[in-house]
């Protein structure tokens, strides 16, 4: 399937000399919930608005649902719809005038029964009427949301779009982006909250210092690169790991009562009944064991930390 954004050779270095995008191919999928993670800095923001056509590039080009966004912007950017950071809106407009002067900003003719669904479906209806000022941080992120939607675009750029928002209304809003997804909009998101991103994307892309690091599906993401932990829980406390084990990886808690080895599952050599066989030979028994995955926050700590 043609992917609905093409991004090949893309760079952009600032006046000041700043390189904040070195070159740079991403193709994101129709359809997909594509998760942009990186450090403060690391050039989300400027990738992000080259592609909506808010900054230029140095050099490369970006096809957004079969158009160039530089020889054709109108209809690039007539596809694409952008909640940014900052909540910018004129705060003495009703969030239906709002929500639907930025339709028009497109050239689209009114249509009521569209925005009454948008404001409906992210829980604005009750507020249509009010004042942006008289809204609360939340409820101002969702009138972003809807202004974004009014378009009717196919693919979205959320960045941060949870910043501020509380545990409920972010719950209602990951739900409102699972619908936009089943209804073929394809969704770029970046995020600071990690665990969004492992729960919510198909695919994740990792950036750091202007450079694409890593692009993978999660679940295989999460397979390659997540160290799985054993807990072996002790009957009885442990002074010390014997000499006879040094070579494997245990680690002692420090209440002694827990041992916890960490590998790898995708290793050949990891043999856990041989570890376990290891520790009976040395009189370790245990009443219970537990595993566990790395997240993708530690994934992510460690692939951008070995970059600093």
């Amino acid at each position: 399937m043609e992917p609905i954004v093409s991004i090949q050779g893309l760079t952009k270095t600032y006046a000041s000399g700043l390189h904040a995008l070195k070159p740079l191919d991403l193709e994101i999928r129709r359809g997909e919930i594509f998760a942009l993670l990186g450090p403060n800095g690391a050039g989300k923001t400027t990738l992000i608005s080259i592609i909506c056509g808010i900054v230029t590039p140095t050099s490369g080009t970006v096809v957004a649902d079969g158009h160039d966004i530089q020889r054709d912007y109108r209809a690039a950017r007539s596809k694409i719809g952008l909640v940014p950071q900052e909540l910018t809106t004129d705060a003495f407009e009703s969030v239906w005038a709002t929500v639907s002067f930025s339709r028009g900003l497109f050239g689209l003719a009114p249509n009521p029964a569209y925005i009454e669904k948008v404001l409906k479906d992210l829980s604005l209806w009750e507020k249509k009427d009010a004042k942006i000022m008289t809204l609360s941080g939340g409820m101002k992120r969702r009138v972003m949301i809807a202004k974004a939607l009014s378009h009717e675009p196919r693919i979205l750029f959320l960045d941060e779009p949870t910043a501020g928002v509380d545990v409920a209304l972010r719950r209602d809003m990951w739900q409102m982006v699972r619908g936009l997804r089943t209804s073929g909009v394809t969704l770029i998101l970046t995020t600071h909250y990690i665990a969004e991103a492992e729960e919510m994307a198909d695919r994740i892309g990792i950036i750091s210092k202007g450079e694409l690091i890593l692009v993978e599906d999660k679940a295989t993401l999460m397979s390659k690169l997540g160290k799985k932990q054993l807990t072996l829980n002790l009957p009885n406390r442990l002074a010390a790991i014997p000499s006879e084990l040094a070579d494997l990886r245990l680690k002692l808690a420090p209440s002694g009562t827990e041992l916890i080895y960490t590998f790898d599952a995708q290793d050949a050599r990891t043999d856990l009944p041989t570890l376990l066989r290891r520790l009976t030979d040395q009189g370790i028994t245990f009443k219970d064991l537990q595993t566990s995955q790395s997240s993708l926050e530690e994934i992510f700590l460690s692939l951008v930390g070995d970059r600093k």
